[in-house]
């Protein structure tokens, strides 16, 4: 564990802060704010997560002045490392020992769904920018934790709404064999069918899987008219790399990427990846507010940013603003603040927290362009269409989530 930024910012003296009304009612624990950034720094998800994520905090510190309530905002950071066990152990010092208040990015859905019932215990935050799965908000939803950028129901929705309004209505899944992997199967399974589509098969592979010929022979075999994957990290450029190299898109399938990261593009280069159909929350190049903060991440990490990133940034803003609105850090006076409070920013327009704590903002469908479209590195994708916030998420009247009819 490193601390990356410590940001100190008290009041020049203690009289002044014994003078000032708001300082006297505001309660700050341990006279500290401090966040952690739980992620992976080192292993197949780092690049959609990792460095990025911890600059993406300490910049919305850093821009918030880095101080809330006249406390001072700390900023530590760990590798989870992809284990549980390690991530859950990180977890419980963190809120126990080290007094975190909110633990972010928690990229890993099987780290965030353990994580976020730790926060639960100990009555702290977790909010989770990283991770996909839509359990986060159903079945395993806690009064503590938050689901910012995207989750595997809104990403199926997008990219099978898109290809099956184009008449692609048979599908068969490249599952990666995680908890990540089986949300975003299961969401997509329900969505397709429930469009008028058909899923044909679909086959799990370990997510080490580098060769993936003989999973490969299965969707060809199939006859299916997209060819979707179920991945993330590592996991998913490796299957797309088999899938050009088995000549999937050349046979006249459709490859799509149910969860696809700037990054992974980028990684795969617009030969390999041209085409792919695709969902998420952000893109550095929507506008000129997009632009303007992605330009200021790109100069200290020297790529542009990606939804996780923006999430990140965004999430950590809103849980500053709402521990000043609540004048505490407690978590539930901030929790119900942040609920409270919409969202407006470069990430989100008039974005909501809902009951289940699903984050609820505007999803857009990209198509990868090919290099002849491209004018420079980064210029990976042409838009598709924009989902409403009010389309784009698991409408609160499915939930499972035991919070939504509470009291």
């Amino acid at each position: 564990m490193r601390v990356l930024a410590h940001v100190l910012g008290t009041c020049a003296a203690a009289a002044l802060c014994a003078g000032s009304a708001a300082a006297q009612s505001a309660s700050v624990s341990d006279d500290v704010v401090r966040i952690g950034v739980l992620t992976d720094m080192s292993g197949q998800f780092s690049h959609e997560a990792g460095e990025g994520s911890v600059t993406a905090v300490r910049m919305a510190v850093e821009d918030f002045g880095g101080k809330v309530l006249d406390k001072p905002v700390d900023v530590v950071f760990a590798d989870h490392q992809n284990k549980g066990d390690l991530a859950s152990s990180l977890a419980r010092e963190w809120y126990d020992v080290q007094k975190v208040d909110l633990i972010a990015n928690l990229i890993n859905s099987g780290i965030a769904l353990s994580v976020a019932h730790i926060a639960e215990e100990r009555n702290r935050i977790a909010i989770v920018n990283g991770s996909g799965s839509s359990r986060l908000t159903g079945d395993s939803c806690t009064p503590n934790s938050i689901h910012y950028a995207y989750d595997t129901y809104a990403l199926a929705n997008g990219t099978a709404s898109t290809l099956v309004g184009e008449g692609k209505k048979s599908w068969f899944l490249l599952v990666a064999d995680y908890a990540f992997g089986h949300a975003l199967e299961a969401d997509t399974t329900e969505v397709v069918k429930a469009l008028g589509g058909e899923v044909l098969g679909s086959v799990r592979y370990p997510i080490e899987t580098v060769d993936h010929a003989s999973f490969l022979i299965q969707a060809q075999a199939s006859g299916a008219q997209v060819v979707a994957m179920a991945g993330s990290g590592n996991t998913f450029v490796n299957a797309v790399k088999s899938s050009q190299e088995f000549g999937v898109a050349a046979s006249g399938q459709t490859v799509a990427g149910l969860l696809v990261w700037l990054t992974d593009v980028h990684a795969l280069g617009l030969d390999v990846a041209q085409g792919l159909v695709l969902t998420n929350a952000f893109y550095w190049d929507r506008d000129d507010a997009t632009r303007e903060w992605s330009k200021r991440f790109f100069e200290r990490m020297g790529r542009m940013p990606h939804m996780g990133d923006a999430g990140d940034y965004s999430s950590t803003m809103h849980y500053l603003k709402a521990i000043e609105a609540a004048g505490t850090d407690e978590a539930q006076a901030v929790m119900a603040k942040m609920r409270e409070m919409p969202v407006n920013d470069f990430f989100a327009t008039n974005g909501q927290i809902r009951a289940d704590g699903r984050f609820v903002h505007d999803m857009y469908v990209w198509r990868v362009k090919s290099p002849e479209q491209s004018t420079g590195e980064w210029d990976l994708y042409e838009p598709v269409r924009t989902i409403p916030a009010a389309e784009a998420f698991l409408p609160l009247s499915k939930s499972k989530c035991r919070l939504v009819n509470a009291g």
